[in-house]
């Protein structure tokens, strides 16, 4: 055998145990805890997943795994790739037989979700998340790097920071002290100061109606929304109806002013939802408020 021919062997050798040792890393178990406390072990990364809360849907395709999921809830609208994937109910009303029938490695869910017992009690493997505030979704997106044996939270992190620093520049320039009031639903249903979407609106530089001491999302009086006097006001626009014929509410500088931030469902979606789109969302805020506030002086 010539020199030459023993080296090829050589080199075809040690790709061949380099390639089997990756695979062997790759393929390594992990024991990721979910936000129940529940130790969930994964002999290799989910290759077939059901997600059934929109965030985790969206948190999955952004790091890159949207062709891992075989089902979503349906509420999942985003992205589009996802739309034509079995849609297998709400929270009242998961279609657990269907699940069943998926053949699902995984199923990706709320941790209040009722139908986690009965989901394993069937032999379907369930891992829960909680996510309520920016910290959680960064924590949810780190265990699902785990789980699917990838390293791309860092990647989609980062992006909605830089989305959310660039929204801070935006409003920065002449608008300081804005008081905003968000409603999240006509209830009136109120994004506190320690939600998701307050944090949002604290890191883009806005001064929330809504204190901490309300909780994060606060059912309220519009008398105290009139009483607090916000320059801007956030809302969709099916409330918008509404908010004309509310007592009192003609007298808020918003109102007055028409600094009225009205969102369509699309944007709606976005603004609601504690998932990787939470930088398109600042975005989509100081947009708007910087439109309203330079429009009325």
């Amino acid at each position: 055998m010539t020199l030459s021919t023993r080296t090829r062997y050589l080199v075809v050798g040690v790709t061949v145990f380099l390639l089997g040792f990756s695979l062997a890393v790759f393929a390594a178990p992990v024991s990721p805890v979910d936000d129940r406390g529940i130790t969930v072990i994964f002999e290799k990364p989910p290759q077939r997943i059901i997600s059934l809360l929109p965030s985790i849907t969206e948190s999955v395709c952004a790091l890159g795994k949207c062709s891992a999921l075989v089902g979503v809830d349906r509420f999942s609208n985003w992205p589009r790739s996802i739309q034509e994937l079995p849609k297998l109910g709400g929270m009242g009303d998961i279609n657990i037989e269907r699940i069943v029938q998926l053949r699902p490695d995984v199923v990706l869910l709320e941790k209040a979700s009722p139908v986690i017992a009965r989901l394993n009690e069937l032999g379907v493997k369930t891992f829960a998340l909680d996510v309520k505030s920016m910290s959680d979704e960064k924590r949810a997106l780190q265990k699902l790097d785990v789980i699917l044996g990838i390293s791309e939270s860092p990647r989609v992190w980062n992006q909605i920071e830089k989305e959310i620093m660039r929204a801070n520049k935006q409003l920065s320039v002449g608008n300081q002290d804005i008081r905003v009031y968000f409603e999240v639903n006509p209830a009136p249903f109120a994004a506190g100061s320690t939600s998701f979407i307050g944090e949002i609106l604290t890191q883009i530089g806005l001064l929330n109606i809504i204190p901490k001491s309300l909780g994060p999302f606060p059912k309220i009086n519009p008398e105290f929304v009139v009483q607090a006097k916000p320059d801007v006001i956030l809302l969709t626009e099916s409330t918008i109806a509404d908010v004309q014929k509310r007592p009192g509410w003609s007298s808020i500088p918003a109102v007055s002013k028409n600094r009225i931030c009205i969102f369509t469902g699309d944007q709606n979606d976005i603004l609601v939802r504690p998932g990787p789109r939470m930088g398109e969302a600042a975005l989509i805020i100081s947009q708007c408020i910087q439109e309203k506030m330079s429009s009325s002086r």
